[in-house]
């Protein structure tokens, strides 16, 4: 029992074994070849990532629209390949030959812009329910962060900072629970979109990490935020298509693709902490009274069972 313990951690820890040779060898005489040897693990501690993947919907400028959405999903940095494995098919039914060329973004996709014009309106839907419908699988693990801002709340200079503040300190927040109960030392990493706001989320990240905000600081990120081509990231498309329907759910009060989110938004006590907004009265109540939408979603398209990436991290 023992030896399968060692063996396992050896392989959680990244154990490297070195052989060390010895023998007493009196001044003057030759080493011999032959030394007694022993061997012995040497531990290198190895933290385990995860990954969280941000986009924005709206701009914190424009004078047609009230509301600001920073938002995204945290992932196990052993699960990307198994969540881009589900989420490649979806893209292979527009594109059969190639379909890398497929990206999933969520204005263009629900407007029939972009490379979805022409599109019928049916699988456009489709592929957005089965790419949302992702972040149910027990498996993933997945865990929604969003820093939802009502722009007549904050001053505008101040909304992607009070943004980035929200889910920055909510995953750091997530990852200290999994050291506080189970003592999992967790590093965590932002990937953003590189057309996003680069330069300013690198500053407060540094910012947040070495000075503090105004909840604390940050403690358990690796790096500053990441910066990727969306086209080249499914995980990225896929924080688009969260970041999209969360900020529908506030500027037109369409709840359809919030309703397959809202259940993987991160809880800590029963209570829904991964989302942070700041929005009036008048919108809560408006939110409150939300109808049934007269096209509403069809269910996903049923998909085998996905085969779980090994992870020494449960759920929090």
């Amino acid at each position: 029992m023992k030896g399968r313990q060692d063996a396992k951690l050896r392989a959680e820890s990244g154990a490297l074994s070195i052989t060390v040779r010895w023998a007493i060898v009196p001044p003057g005489l030759p080493i011999p070849r032959r030394a007694a040897t022993i061997s012995r693990p040497v531990f290198f501690a190895r933290r385990l990532v995860h990954l969280l993947y941000l986009d924005e919907s709206g701009h914190p400028h424009d004078p047609n629209t009230n509301f600001f959405v920073l938002a995204g999903f945290a992932v196990f940095e052993r699960s990307t390949h198994w969540l881009e494995s589900r989420i490649n098919p979806v893209a292979a039914r527009f594109n059969p030959q190639d379909p890398s060329a497929v990206e999933f973004h969520g204005s263009p996709m629900h407007s029939a812009k972009e490379n979805w014009a022409g599109v019928a309106p049916a699988n456009r839907v489709q592929a957005v329910v089965d790419v949302l419908a992702v972040l149910g699988n027990p498996q993933l693990k997945l865990r929604v962060f969003a820093s939802v801002i009502e722009k007549s709340t904050v001053p505008a200079d101040q909304i992607l900072e009070r943004a980035f503040e929200g889910v920055a300190h909510q995953f750091d927040q997530y990852l200290a629970d999994m050291w506080a109960r189970r003592r999992d030392p967790q590093r965590g990493l932002v990937v953003c979109d590189k057309a996003s706001y680069e330069q300013k989320f690198q500053a407060l990240s540094s910012l947040f990490k070495h000075q503090g905000h105004t909840l604390g600081r940050l403690r358990n990120f690796a790096e500053v935020p990441l910066f990727l081509d969306s086209k080249a990231s499914r995980l990225i498309q896929m924080a688009d298509l969260i970041a999209y329907w969360i900020f529908r759910y506030y500027q037109s009060k369409d709840n359809r693709g919030f309703s397959l989110i809202e259940p993987s938004i991160l809880r800590r006590a029963n209570q829904r902490v991964g989302l942070v907004a700041s929005i009036t009265p008048e919108t809560e109540a408006a939110l409150q009274a939300i109808q049934p939408h007269r096209y509403p979603f069809p269910a996903p398209t049923s998909a085998a069972p996905i085969a779980a990436a090994t992870t020494s991290t449960p759920a929090v």
